[in-house]
């Protein structure tokens, strides 16, 4: 919801650290791979009890989420790095609430499991949308140059930080804040169904391909 408003802005501010790390040859996939390496030590120190160096931690992630997006789109953006870039943060997102999990299981295993329920939901619906999406020409432009079509909804990016940011800061809050949460991914998912629903309804269909029957020997001569 907040993504399309924050984005022109944040990609401004990432701009001048940007050309400071193309002139010094650091490249987009190399800041793909040491953000999600901060990714998994943020979910490694939030299952040690550790919240304050995980939320330390984690924004380091999102900085360099931001970092490699901003390199790529000034030398020339990738199907690679479009690739790395959502699987690995789809990987960060669920292993940062399997954190709180495994820090008090008792307490929150629960409300985690809910959550990551609720981010199936998020995350299948935004990539089938986005797959389909490309074999049928649709261009998103509201969110700024993207790998994939970005389909947004009332949870996007900068919401999922913010409650992140808040599991951290309020641990003995986390199954409340996390069950809360995944109720609003829930509805971003449902919302994000009947998007799809309608946008593909409302297009005519593709003809279906015929296929070649092979010949064979009762054919006659080829």
């Amino acid at each position: 919801m907040l993504d399309a408003r924050l984005g022109p802005g944040l990609r401004a501010a990432l701009d001048p650290a940007a050309r400071r790390l193309i002139r010094l040859g650091v490249g987009a996939d190399a800041l793909t791979w040491t953000g999600f390496a901060f990714g998994l030590a943020a979910a490694a120190a939030v299952a040690a009890s550790w919240y304050g160096i995980g939320l330390a931690l984690f924004l380091c992630n999102r900085l360099f989420d931001g970092l490699d997006g901003a390199v790529a789109r000034r030398v020339g953006p990738t199907d690679r790095g479009g690739f790395l870039d959502i699987t690995l943060d789809f990987i960060v997102y669920a292993a940062y609430p399997l954190g709180f999990a495994l820090a008090a299981p008792s307490q929150n295993a629960l409300a985690a499991a809910i959550l990551l329920f609720s981010f199936i939901g998020t995350s299948a619906s935004f990539l089938a949308f986005a797959s389909i999406a490309a074999q049928r020409g649709i261009v998103g432009t509201r969110h700024g140059p993207k790998a994939i079509h970005y389909l947004g909804g009332l949870t996007e990016g900068t919401e999922t930080i913010l409650a992140f940011v808040l599991f951290a800061l309020f641990p003995g809050w986390f199954p409340w804040l996390a069950a809360g949460f995944g109720a609003l991914c829930l509805a971003t998912a449902a919302a994000r169904i009947l998007q799809g629903v309608r946008t593909f309804s409302a297009m005519p269909q593709p003809p279906v391909a015929q296929k070649k029957r092979p010949s064979t020997d009762a054919d006659g001569p080829s």
